[in-house]
């Protein structure tokens, strides 16, 4: 493994500045005009977020997380925690602030904001993490934050008014506008990348899929990898049943309201550009679609399997004896019955593919097992296939060469529930206020 050790990095952060530009090592606020359609939920401006370093080109994309909508409230930021908030809902319904990276703890402004917690939400969007090295904290860092409930994919303008028909929701499913726009901008003002790693967390797992070629496209690296992280996009016909493919009413529901597969969409954006890439038939299809799109990249898709809130945002909307469960271990045996059921098909559809890994340990007691790159890699081992972490599997992507890693734990090491119990022990008052 190729890293800058901290103390490296520290003096780094030092010199730079007077050896070269007072924007290194800084996070720098970059927004996005209007004419490119670039927006937030809300119609305000989007912004991303760069933290560039003169000694390198090498560059590491992180799309953020935080929920999805497809009703008033939802897309408002409101849920039914204790506050009025939900995990589920959308983050940022109010747009994203020029301070989103160095305001550490954000502000609870009408709904789930400040998601970044400057930085501290994921290893690889802060150079010198408290909790976890990773090697791409030495490069160029970008963070796209999420606000538009869409997981970074929508193209359409949709009025909510479900919850309050005097007041709608006009909310702007712009995410893969904004991927594209931010995209072409990174392929005019960043040099090109000996090394381009694309990651994201949840809705950003699925946002950094779904937005990998542009960005792929616009930089054009020498090398290239992708770690979608707990952000599947299933394997689901749009004719399937509910018993083979559960989640086929949530897909269905997001073609309409977010616009995937409209005229303007992404799915249709893509399809044009790579007819070959799969089907709009099947969302899941352009996942895997991208290993016959760039056959000498390295993919991973990653998962846990019990995965508590990326199953409830899957399911529970769309199946009303799961609504209707208490939750706990009644609703989320539910839940997992029908996760399962998805996660196994979407790794056998993985396996035909030589550049594409996967990583799919059991659980890991940390926000209800959702992500494996949230906070900290801890609890993220498979043991039988004598992996100690996620970094084992990064460090693969961006050095191997041949098939990435492919681990799917059938032992569950119980280790993984322990390791880092006591950040969620901390953590359980937010739960009760997220509604989780």
């Amino acid at each position: 493994m190729r890293l800058i050790r901290l103390p490296q990095l520290a003096l780094l952060a030092a010199l730079a500045p007077a050896a070269a530009s007072a924007a290194y090592l800084q996070w720098e606020a970059v927004t996005l005009p209007a004419s490119t359609g670039a927006s937030c939920g809300n119609g305000t401006p989007y912004r991303f977020f760069v933290n560039k370093t003169p000694f390198t080109t090498k560059t590491v994309v992180i799309f953020e997380g935080g929920g999805a909508c497809w009703d008033q409230n939802a897309c408002a930021g409101k849920g039914s925690g204790p506050l009025g908030l939900s995990i589920l809902s959308a983050s940022n319904p109010n747009g994203i602030p020029t301070d989103y990276m160095t305001n550490l703890l954000g502000v609870l402004n009408g709904g789930l904001s400040g998601v970044a917690l400057g930085g501290l939400i994921t290893p690889f969007s802060m150079r010198l993490h408290p909790l976890q090295s990773v090697q791409t904290q030495s490069w160029n860092i970008v963070y796209a934050p999420y606000c538009t409930g869409d997981v970074h994919t929508g193209n359409k303008v949709t009025a909510y008014s479900d919850a309050d028909p005097a007041n709608p929701r006009i909310q702007y499913h712009r995410g893969s506008v904004n991927g594209y726009a931010m995209a072409r901008w990174l392929g005019a003002n960043f040099k090109q990348p000996a090394q381009l790693f694309v990651t994201g967390f949840s809705a950003g797992g699925a946002g950094s899929t779904a937005n990998y070629a542009w960005l792929r496209n616009a930089m054009n690296p020498k090398k290239s990898a992708l770690l979608a992280d707990s952000g599947p996009l299933f394997q689901v016909n749009r004719t399937d049943s509910p018993d083979v493919s559960p989640s086929v009413h949530l897909h269905n529901k997001i073609r309409d309201v977010w616009g995937l597969d409209g005229a303007d969409g992404l799915v249709t954006k893509l399809l044009t550009k790579y007819p070959y890439a799969g089907t709009a038939d099947n969302l899941g299809s352009l996942s895997t679609g991208l290993a016959k799109i760039f056959p000498n990249d390295r993919l991973n898709f990653s998962t846990l399997q019990q995965d508590g809130i990326y199953s409830a945002f899957s399911y529970t909307s769309f199946y009303p004896e799961i609504a209707a469960a208490a939750s706990g271990t009644p609703r989320d045996t539910l839940l997992n019955k029908k996760w399962i059921v998805e996660v196994n098909k979407w790794v056998d559809g993985m396996k035909p593919y030589p550049n594409v890994g996967y990583y799919v340990p059991f659980y890991r007691d940390l926000l209800k097992s959702h992500t494996l790159t949230t906070v900290t890699f801890a609890g993220t081992a498979i043991k039988e296939a004598n992996i100690s972490s996620l970094n084992t599997v990064v460090d693969n992507l961006i050095d191997g060469t041949g098939t990435p890693i492919r681990a799917f734990e059938t032992q569950r090491n119980t280790q993984n529930t322990s390791v880092p119990g006591w950040l969620d022990t901390l953590l359980q008052p937010v739960y009760k206020l997220l509604g989780l």
